[in-house]
């Protein structure tokens, strides 16, 4: 016998995972939205949240606010590094 009981839940998060097949791109932007450093593909830097191996984007979001809640800020030094091994790729 089967037996069903409906429950209510909340959804919180939305965890997304995003293949980027080594194709990852991203600007930064100084205080008057003008590029000082920009990456047309390649590699998901590593200071992005989540075990990423290079060509994952997982962020977590919460359904309410449309925050991220896994991403924690790199440091001038970790964007430092991401801009010089693109670069010496260049």
């Amino acid at each position: 016998m089967n037996i069903t009981k409906n429950v209510e839940v909340r959804a919180e998060t939305m965890k997304i995972h995003l293949k980027c097949v080594d194709d990852f791109s991203a600007i930064i932007v100084d205080q008057d939205g003008e590029e000082i450093f920009g990456q047309g593909d390649g590699y998901v830097p590593g200071f992005m949240p989540g075990e990423h191996y290079g060509d994952y984007l997982i962020l977590d979001i919460d359904i309410d606010t449309g925050q991220i809640t896994n991403w924690v800020a790199p440091t001038a030094a970790q964007l430092q590094e991401w801009a010089a091994q693109i670069e010496g790729q260049a």
